[in-house]
């Protein structure tokens, strides 16, 4: 067996730790994890559902901070798992809202894949808007802009944002 060079043996060495690096990048690359149950449920949800809002306390936050970890966008911090599902079949244009009395986010991983993100659409307050919502699968996490849990209301509304 041929002894290798140290020039060789460091090629090597190098490859190995930006490999380790690569896929340990993979992990706070997945930080959002969507396949994972919802924490506070699950709602299907039909152009002209009543009540509208559709509402959900939950309480907003978690260990991710966005700022730092990906695909998502930068908007707060996150738990892993979303906080609410919402299955939606199409046909009319959604406002999500949340409320709270400290600085939430809204981030929301779309049916096509897509990922949306805000922080302060009324005061400390998150919105997103979808203009003719595509149907399927919204996944939601409620943020918190500092780190820290706090609790906040949900609203999912046809008819807009209701502060």
């Amino acid at each position: 067996m041929k002894k290798l060079s140290r020039a060789t043996r460091w090629a090597i060495v190098v490859s190995c730790v930006a490999g380790v690096v690569l896929l340990s990048g993979l992990g706070v690359a997945l930080a959002q994890t969507f396949s994972l149950a919802p924490t506070y449920g699950t709602v299907a949800l039909s152009p002209g559902f009543l009540p509208d809002p559709h509402t959900k306390s939950l309480v907003a936050g978690g260990q991710i901070n966005t700022r730092t970890s990906g695909p998502a966008p930068a908007c707060g911090y996150v738990a892993n798992a979303p906080d609410y599902r919402l299955n939606w079949s199409g046909g009319s244009s959604l406002y999500i809202t949340a409320t709270s009395g400290s600085d939430v986010t809204l981030l929301i991983n779309t049916p096509t894949g897509g990922w949306q993100c805000n922080d302060d659409s009324n005061g400390t307050n998150p919105l997103i808007q979808f203009n003719g919502a595509a149907p399927g699968q919204y996944d939601i996490w409620v943020g918190t802009y500092q780190a820290g849990n706090q609790p906040a209301i949900l609203r999912i509304s046809e008819m807009g944002p209701r502060w």
